[in-house]
C-alpha cells in the first residue's frame, strides 16, 4: 500500500495558524511569514531555537525572582547579551521582518523583535503585550507598581511625557480629520495577535509596493486576505497588483469581488474609489477580449 503525505502550501499553513482568535500562536505564524522568500525554512527549527534562548533566560532567574528582576534580566539578556538591535542603516530590508534571518543578524525593526522579546518574556512568566503604538511598535508589561512601556528595539521604558511627545505628530495628522484629541491610553491598548500579524504584513506589503515587485506583493497580499477576510481594501490591492502583473483574470476576480462586497448603501460610502476601480474593470474587460 503506498502512503500519500499531503504537505500543506506556506498559504495553507497560515490558515491553519491563524484560523481562531483564541489560538493564534504568534511567535509560530510569524516565523512563517518568511516561508514565501525562503521555502525551505523549517519553522520548528525556529521555535527551537528560541526555546533554546529560553532555556537560558531561565537559567539566569534566581527561584524567587519578582516580576522586576525578570524584567531587568531579560533586557539585559537580549540587548547586551544577544545584542538585538534595530537595523537602522537598513530599515527597509524586508529581512528585518523576518523572526529567523533576525535571531542569525540580530538586527530588526520594532515589531519583529517585539515578538521574539513578547515569546521570551511570557516564557518566564511576565504579564507582556503588544501595543501597537503609531509608527513604532511598542510592548508593555504589568508590574505591581504599575504599567512598564517599553520601546522593543532598546529595552527603555518611557514615560507619559515622552510616550506623548512620539505621539505629537500623528495626533497633528489626525486633528485634520478630526477635532477630538485621542487620550494617550487609547494608544496603549493591549494588541492582539492577528493585529500584529496583519502589521508585519503591512510593513511588507509597503516594501514590495514601493519597489514595485508585484509577485511578492500578491504572496503578502494572499496572507493579508486570509488574516482579515473582511478587509475588501485588501483584495481590491491585490487585484490591483495582479493587473501590474499582468495576470489580467486574477485582476478581474478580485475588483469584481470588492466592487460586490461594497456595493451596499452606507458601506459604498465607505469606498469613494468605487467609481475608479468600476472604470478599471471595464478596461480589464476589454483587454482579457
Amino acid at each position: 500500500m503506498q502512503l500519500s503525505l499531503n504537505v500543506p502550501t506556506p498559504l495553507e499553513y497560515f490558515a491553519s495558524l491563524v484560523h481562531a482568535d483564541a489560538d493564534i500562536p504568534l511567535l509560530e505564524a510569524a516565523v512563517s511569514l518568511a516561508q514565501d522568500e525562503y521555502p525551505e525554512l523549517s519553522v520548528q527549527q525556529v521555535l527551537g531555537e528560541v526555546d533554546q534562548l529560553l532555556a537560558r533566560l531561565q537559567r539566569r532567574l534566581p527561584a524567587d525572582a519578582g516580576p522586576l528582576q525578570k524584567l531587568r534580566v531579560l533586557n539585559q539578556f537580549i540587548y547586551r547579551d544577544l545584542n538585538f538591535a534595530g537595523n537602522f542603516n537598513n530599515y527597509a530590508d524586508p529581512d528585518n521582518s523576518y523572526v529567523h534571518v533576525v535571531l542569525r543578524t540580530r538586527l530588526a525593526i520594532p515589531i519583529s523583535l517585539a515578538v521574539i522579546w513578547l515569546e521570551l518574556a511570557q516564557g518566564i512568566g511576565l504579564k507582556a503585550r503588544g501595543v501597537s503604538f503609531p509608527g513604532h511598535f511598542m510592548v508593555k508589561v504589568n508590574l505591581s507598581e504599575g504599567q512598564v512601556v517599553i520601546d522593543p528595539l532598546t529595552g527603555q521604558s518611557l514615560s507619559r511625557e515622552e510616550l506623548s511627545g512620539r505621539l505629537e505628530p500623528y495626533r497633528e495628522l489626525a486633528a485634520l480629520v478630526d477635532e477630538q484629541e485621542i487620550p494617550l491610553g487609547l494608544y496603549l491598548q493591549a494588541a492582539p495577535s492577528r493585529a500584529i500579524l496583519a502589521r508585519m504584513l503591512y510593513n511588507l506589503k509597503e516594501i514590495h509596493a514601493a519597489q514595485e515587485d508585484w509577485a511578492r506583493l500578491i504572496a503578502v497580499q494572499d496572507r493579508l486576505i486570509l488574516l482579515l477576510p473582511d478587509a475588501w481594501h485588501e483584495v481590491r490591492d491585490r487585484g490591483l497588483a495582479h493587473a501590474e502583473a499582468g495576470h489580467l483574470g486574477h485582476s478581474l476576480e478580485d475588483l469584481e469581488t470588492y466592487l460586490a462586497n461594497t456595493s451596499d448603501g452606507l458601506q459604498a460610502g465607505n469606498y469613494p474609489d468605487r467609481a475608479a476601480i468600476t472604470q478599471r474593470v471595464a478596461e480589464l474587460r476589454r483587454s482579457v477580449r
